[in-house]
């Protein structure tokens, strides 16, 4: 029987979120918008005849004539053709331009669709990773990432971000790392839980390593495209997909930078032909298709008309909230620093006594949510194995703007009383 070791952040969320009154500042998705709000981007340039009540503006985005038979099993042309296009715009803006070479165009057929992110990922695994493999995984992170392919038999070694480095990527430590089993390297661009963004020379770097040893990549890139805070001087990095290396893997889905947790979509998109057949084949045993009516508000979020619209909502409030965070982090610098993120929805803080000593984060967390109803996570349990990350706490900052200010004042409140 596989052993499969407990999910340490899932099992937090699962256990506090619906805390009766809670601030829940630990959500990672961009505030999650309604079929409602969805329906009225559609019309936000003014392109058509806005539609009068809720009902009518959800008929605008489901087909309620369709029968609900199975949907398409790997995804409709319309989504996967929409999910395709976002690895060929230049996205960091909401602008369609194109960005990668012909030769790097992904298709529709490069791409499959399945529920969630985390079905991506695990189906990456599943079908490419066994015993007798050596994964290197970038290390924090989601973990989903390093745990499974541990568990399906494969050698994990972690590829450390350190913060002095700003949690960028030591490509000379990668080297080090390669063995001659290893199949896969495993990032995540933006990054949980530090929101760091691995720029493009970078990922070329990581390529170059991937392409002399005929190694597999995969890129978890479910944060992508909220790129929010980067330097003037730096541009938004690409999809891993579009530098020219054809054993690349991207995942990621409606979730975090799309604000559509609820209708459970996310995709597996590669432009080497034989990866995705391998990953269709074993989609097989765990998944017959997502929802017809998941899949329409996908492709509807994910079409032209809505797209730009929604992502500057959510990079919008992913800027404004950062700002609020960052405020906190300032005036309470003697308590607890961090390095601020480039992108995403998640920033990494430690907490510290005035004596400089790490808090105990999960004690720490646990009792900051007893106390004031402020929702985190503790960096140690649920990012370090209770062994790293000692005094870090994981704060999802693009949720509520209202959420968030109340949340911050009662954490202040709290480190002025108890941090001394």
């Amino acid at each position: 029987m596989v052993k499969i070791p407990v999910f340490d952040v899932e099992q937090w969320m699962d256990a506090h979120e619906n805390t009766p009154g809670v601030l829940n500042i630990s959500e990672t998705c961009a505030s999650s918008i309604s079929l409602s709000q969805l329906a009225d981007l559609r019309h936000a340039d003014g392109d058509g005849d806005r539609a009068s009540g809720s009902a009518a503006q959800q008929r605008s985005i489901l087909d309620f004539s369709r029968p609900m038979t199975y949907g398409a099993i790997r995804g409709s042309e319309e989504l996967r053709r929409n999910i395709a296009a976002l690895y060929s715009s230049d996205l960091s803006d909401g602008s369609t331009g194109t960005g990668v070479d012909d030769g790097d165009r992904v298709a529709p057929d490069d791409v499959l669709v399945t529920q969630g992110a985390i079905a991506a990922n695990h189906l990456v695994f599943y079908a490419l990773v066994g015993p007798g493999d050596h994964v290197v995984c970038v290390y924090p992170t989601y973990q989903q990432l390093y745990a499974v392919p541990a568990t399906l038999g494969a050698e994990v070694s972690l590829w450390r971000l350190r913060a002095e480095d700003r949690y960028m990527p030591d490509v000379a430590a990668l080297e080090g790392l390669i063995k001659n089993n290893t199949k896969m390297i495993v990032i995540n661009n933006p990054n949980n839980p530090t929101g760091a963004t691995i720029p493009k020379a970078t990922l070329k770097s990581i390529i170059a390593i991937a392409r002399k040893h005929n190694i597999i990549i995969l890129s978890d890139e479910v944060y992508r495209p909220l790129f929010h805070n980067l330097p003037p001087s730096e541009a938004a990095p690409p999809s891993i997909l579009s530098l020219g290396y054809a054993k690349a893997i991207a995942t990621s889905s409606m979730s975090k930078a799309w604000a559509l947790a609820g209708i459970r979509v996310g995709w597996a998109a590669s432009r080497d032909k034989e990866i995705i057949t391998r990953l269709a084949s074993a989609r097989d045993y765990t998944t017959i298709s997502v929802s017809q009516l998941d899949d329409q508000v996908a492709r509807h979020a994910l079409s032209d008309s809505v797209r730009p619209a929604l992502l500057e909502r959510n990079v919008g409030l992913a800027r404004t909230n950062l700002a609020l965070l960052e405020a906190f982090v300032r005036e309470h610098a003697d308590v607890c620093e961090w390095v601020k993120p480039t992108a995403g929805t998640t920033a990494f803080i430690r907490f510290v006594r005035r004596d400089g000593r790490p808090v105990d984060d999960e004690a720490f967390c646990g009792d900051v949510l007893d106390t004031t109803k402020v929702m985190v996570v503790p960096g140690a349990l649920c990012f370090g194995h209770r062994e790293d990350f000692q005094g870090f706490v994981r704060v999802g900052y693009a949720g509520s703007t209202e959420v968030l200010k109340e949340a911050l004042d009662k954490l202040g409140a709290y480190i002025a009383a108890n941090l001394s």
